[in-house]
């Protein structure tokens, strides 16, 4: 007598479904756990790794951005991604995110936790239908009209004003070169004293918009609490923070705005940039845009960058405090140690 069909033969097509779905959320140790399990795991999981591996992005950018690593076994940088950033607090470790599924929707950061919840309703904005731009940065519409207020500011970075939510003008705007996300072809590449650090996938002209410094966007409390927590680990050598301050001041020296972003844990293909003691060949640029509370740090190309050369600007001059890094920039001025500073 013919048996009824059990519909076992279906399990091992489910069993992978599931796998599939599971294992992307799923950090480097504890996939590498789980490929140790079993053949049919391990081809799931080296699957998994090769997707990663292609795109450090997850899909959330025009281009992927793969990884290349030529000194050693370590396939890819495990980080959360996010193309805006974030409100940190301590307890951002709560935050997962699937990477290298066999799907195409990538994962995002719920919009409780994006910067543009702080964006505001203001009438300030432009009323162009088409904001003119000329080559000296000026043109017809007023919001451009605002980088002469900051004549009278001092800068560690540039500054300059875009159009933003509360103008009539729509995101193809040429005055919104920074809001339409990254638009060149980029790679992370391992270096054998320097680590991970980001790479031009092709040529770069001068004065080309390349990435915005993503992270967590920090308290200044929070912020030193954090580095405070980074400065135990670094001395071993197998951990890079990413927490960056910037300041600027007004004339009488007293600090006007300080901006603290951190993309150690959460952040996006910027936190790969390395330093450089002669500045590199990138200029930080301080970008406002009306509607928008906080600013954003934003990197341009100081010059033309050609195809695979890595991109590189100055954490800064200071040197002081207990923690002492060394530098492998390769410039002819290089300090020998990374700029440090207790904040």
């Amino acid at each position: 007598m013919k048996r009824p069909a059990s519909g076992c033969g279906d399990q091992p097509n489910l069993f992978l479904e599931f796998a599939e779905l599971i294992l992307p959320w799923l950090p480097p140790p504890d996939l590498a756990s789980v490929s140790s399990t079993c053949r049919t795991l391990r081809r799931t999981t080296q699957a998994i790794t090769e997707r990663r591996c292609s795109d450090a992005s997850r899909g959330l950018e025009k281009y992927p951005i793969p990884f290349f690593n030529p000194v050693d076994d370590e396939p890819y940088a495990y980080f959360l991604y996010t193309s805006h950033a974030v409100l940190g607090n301590r307890s951002s470790s709560i935050f997962s995110q699937s990477w290298g599924g066999n799907y195409s929707c990538p994962s995002k950061f719920g919009p409780a936790h994006e910067l543009s919840s702080l964006d505001v309703d203001v009438s300030e904005g432009c009323c162009c239908r088409e904001c003119s731009v000329g080559h000296d940065g000026r043109g017809g519409c007023p919001c451009l009209g605002f980088n002469e207020l900051l004549s009278g500011v001092e800068l560690s970075v540039g500054s300059r004003m875009e159009c933003g939510n509360s103008c009539s003008c729509s995101i193809d705007c040429p005055n919104r070169p920074t809001q339409r996300g990254i638009a060149v072809k980029l790679r992370i590449v391992k270096h054998l004293k320097k680590g991970w650090g980001l790479h031009a996938a092709e040529f770069v002209p001068r004065g080309e918009f390349l990435c915005e410094y993503v992270g967590e966007l920090l308290t200044t409390e929070e912020s030193r609490k954090r580095q405070q927590e980074y400065d135990k680990y670094v001395s071993t050598g197998h951990f890079s923070p990413a927490l960056l301050v910037v300041r600027e001041h007004l004339p009488s020296g007293k600090a006007c705005l300080r901006l603290n972003i951190d993309a150690t844990r959460i952040g996006n293909v910027a936190r790969f940039i390395n330093h450089a003691c002669d500045g590199g060949n990138l200029s930080t640029v301080l970008l406002r845009h009306s509607g928008a509370l906080l600013p954003r740090l934003c990197f341009f190309a100081a010059r033309d960058i050609q195809e695979g050369e890595e991109l590189a600007f100055s954490y800064g001059d200071v040197r002081q405090g207990h923690r002492a890094v060394p530098c492998f920039c390769g410039s002819s001025n290089c300090s020998g140690l990374l700029p440090y500073e207790q904040t």
